[in-house]
């Protein structure tokens, strides 16, 4: 799947991406709005991964949807 859908669909997928990363918050939500870059800088953040480790966790997700 392609990141372009994934955004334009955001409010669609972002129950689904709740589900893959509790720990991120309902303001952590509002702040991604569906910009990859933004959701990986938030995984690192609350959960204390690298940069790479991050975008990895999400192009790992996007492959599983």
């Amino acid at each position: 799947m392609n990141w372009d859908t994934i955004e334009g669909n955001w409010k669609q997928f972002k129950g689904k991406a709740r589900n893959q990363w509790g720990k991120l918050t309902d303001d952590d939500w509002d702040q991604v709005e569906g910009r990859r870059e933004q959701l990986a800088g938030k995984i690192q953040e609350r959960y204390g991964k690298s940069r790479d480790a991050a975008e990895r966790e999400v192009d790992e997700w996007i492959d599983s949807i």
